[in-house]
């Protein structure tokens, strides 16, 4: 696969699909620029090379084509303070105006296309309108990571418009190398911490990493379904009930593999779901009824830390709690901090995209681990051994 180290640039247009999916407040302000921080490297490269780059993204999911809360426009002024120059802006990803905008473009500038979601045929991987887009380029660079699981028209269908000049930008390579760093050849102990809502949207990883780990720590909403699964109260808390004999076999087969399995041993619980609902600590499986689990407890906090801060790779996917709540955010925060003290004695750390990323820079902590990838979806797909189609195409 083709790195962008490996091409000049020089004269040519390069088409390069980004991430640039970001949160915007309702004055249409970015809350977390992570993503678009995370493209610069490969931008400046090609402009450094004496390129042009023509940026095509998606941002949100536009249901009924064009709509003005979807529009990239509103990224334009904070792209151009990324990139330290002019971004120009296409009010189409096709058609005459992006095409014109396209070829005007001198050695040095940039030129953002309008979302590529307002046409359904990107997402259907339509290949008459991947051959469209791909005419506005001559040199296709993917560095969407966060989209390299959808074989969607701008990521995997359009490589083949450019069979020998297509390879991946800067963010594209590190996510691939570092969640190679967290496949093969770990130090140990190796950790795992796993949060979030659902058991269903782990159970692929956390299968595969019952082969790969020492340590397999399980917390957030699908930790009640394990509690729940092992005969406890959980109240009002999150409960996949149809899972609860899936999670006793993860259990038993954490047992069979030789892996240590922590589950909460207590919990924060409150009255209701709201920053400002009454809180109480109660033993995991006592959780009363009316009353609902929003984050581990202080004693679990000091049983995962205690793993965490003595392990050499770490892998954390989805957060302990609550944390967009201050008052639920105890144990994302306490983990977020023992991840980084391990690193700073020598482990290899890998945040895994999604909630823990908004977590972990949330914390502030996002320059003090080993690697904060773009992508959630793609990564925990990446790690369960799919075969990504962004990727794929690169390689073909």
């Amino acid at each position: 696969m083709k790195t962008v180290d490996q091409y000049n640039f020089s004269g040519k247009r390069a088409l390069v699909r980004v991430d640039f999916n970001v949160p915007l407040n309702e004055r249409f302000e970015i809350t977390d620029d992570t993503r678009i921080r995370a493209a610069v490297p490969t931008i400046k490269k090609i402009l450094s090379d004496g390129g042009s780059a023509i940026l095509m993204s998606h941002l949100g999911r536009p249901k009924d084509g064009p709509t003005d809360k979807y529009s990239l426009k509103h990224i334009v002024s904070h792209l151009t303070t990324a990139f330290g120059t002019e971004v120009k802006f296409a009010t189409d990803c096709i058609g005459a105006d992006a095409t014109e905008l396209a070829q005007s473009l001198a050695p040095g500038q940039i030129l953002l296309l309008e979302n590529l979601r307002f046409y359904k045929e990107e997402e259907k991987g339509d290949v008459a309108f991947a051959e469209k887009l791909s005419k506005l380029g001559n040199v296709y660079v993917n560095d969407a990571f966060g989209t390299a699981h959808r074989a969607h028209a701008s990521t995997a269908i359009i490589a083949q418009f450019f069979p020998t000049d297509k390879m991946t930008g800067y963010v594209m390579q590190a996510e691939i190398e570092n969640a190679k760093k967290v496949l093969d050849n770990v130090d140990r102990p190796y950790t795992a911490i796993m949060g979030g809502s659902k058991i269903s949207d782990k159970i692929l990883i956390i299968e595969r990493l019952l082969d790969k780990v020492d340590n397999l720590i399980i917390g957030g909403g699908m930790s009640h379904t394990f509690s729940k699964a092992q005969g406890g109260s959980i109240g009002n808390s999150l409960l996949e009930a149809d899972k609860q004999d899936l999670a006793l076999e993860l259990i038993q087969k954490a047992k069979d593999k030789g892996v240590k399995l922590y589950l909460p041993i207590d919990n924060v619980i409150a009255d209701k779901f709201s920053p400002d609902a009454n809180t109480d600590v109660v033993t995991t499986g006592q959780i009363p009824d009316g009353w609902e689990g929003l984050d581990v407890g202080p004693k679990t906090i000091e049983l995962f830390v205690d793993v965490v801060k003595n392990s050499k790779t770490i892998l954390w996917n989805g957060p302990l709690g609550v944390f967009e709540f201050e008052k639920f955010a105890g144990g994302s925060k306490a983990i977020a901090e023992a991840i980084v003290e391990a690193t700073q004695n020598g482990a290899f750390s890998l945040i895994g995209g999604g909630d823990s990323a908004a977590a972990v820079n949330q914390f502030g902590f996002g320059e003090q681990v080993s690697y904060v990838s773009t992508g959630g979806g793609a990564l925990l797909e990446y790690m369960e051994g799919k075969t990504l189609p962004g990727v794929a195409a690169l390689e073909g």
